[in-house]
């Protein structure tokens, strides 16, 4: 998995050097949350992204569907080959996410409507059978600003959802600055835990650490808000850390720069550790 990780952050990377730039610092921040759960947590299909027993995945932070892009690209939803189309003229692949893209089930990018998104269809998934799906959802730590956040915390512990999984990308930065800074909403494993939330807090680059979690969370009674400490921009060097990461044009010097500082990927897998059912 930390192969693919490595992949997915060269792939942002490169997506960041093109024409319109991208949000570089959060989704970098998610690199390994995306690989865990589609690599390790999620029943998928690649060749049946419709497959009606598959696990949902919600990304809340819409902005970072760079690396959601590049994890589907790495789990062979879409062809690698896709990536360099991002952002160009008839390219499905949005600043924020598409849902023509297979692997995509909602157009986000509106912050705090997602966990209100994965309520529902984590409810949709536990009146399909016994043994229903599960559904993941990505937010991030300047999203909890938003009160439908919490309205939508409020309603999915209502629902005692067992199959439903918060993770927040708590990277400390949103776009004007540092989130404490803005509006400090610490602590926020503590917050989630007054909600009702069984409340799990790991290194957010710890693929190991966040694979135990996850797992965790499909064993528990009730819904699990997976809190992840994570630095904004990581593997990037002097960008990591810093707001002006949020969003980023990298001209050929800076790329070039950064492709130094990162080790090169493996050639792309043909096989996944994860599968269908």
């Amino acid at each position: 998995m930390e192969a693919h990780a490595q992949r997915v952050r060269e792939h942002v990377v490169e997506m960041c050097s093109g024409p319109e730039g991208g949000h570089l610092g959060g989704s970098l921040s998610a690199v390994e949350i995306l690989v865990g759960l589609f690599f390790h947590t999620m029943n998928l299909d690649p060749d049946d992204p419709e497959w009606k027993e598959r696990d949902a995945f919600v990304l809340s932070k819409g902005h970072a569907a760079m690396a959601l892009y590049a994890t589907l690209a790495e789990r062979r939803f879409i062809e690698p080959e896709e990536i360099g189309t991002f952002c160009r003229p008839g390219s499905r692949l949005a600043t924020h996410v598409n849902v023509a893209v297979p692997g995509v089930e909602f157009a986000t990018g509106s912050l705090g409507h997602g966990l209100a998104l994965a309520n529902g269809t984590a409810w949709a998934q536990r009146q399909a059978g016994d043994r229903p799906a599960r559904t993941f959802v990505l937010v991030g730590d300047g999203e909890l600003q938003e009160g439908s956040v919490w309205e939508a915390a409020q309603v999915g512990r209502a629902l005692d959802a067992d199959n439903l999984v918060v993770v927040i990308d708590a990277n400390e930065f949103q776009q004007t600055g540092a989130v404490r800074d803005v509006s400090d909403g610490a602590p926020i494993a503590g917050r989630w835990a007054g909600f009702g939330w069984h409340t799990v807090e790991v290194d957010g680059h710890d693929l190991a650490a966040l694979c135990s979690a996850f797992d965790e969370a499909t064993r528990t009674k009730g819904p699990t808000a997976v809190v992840c400490r994570t630095k904004k921009a990581q593997g990037v060097g002097a960008l990591a850390g810093r707001a002006v990461s949020h969003f980023v044009r990298l001209d050929e010097a800076k790329l070039r720069r950064i492709r130094a500082g990162m080790r090169c990927p493996a050639p792309l897998a043909t096989t996944t550790e994860a599968g269908r059912g």
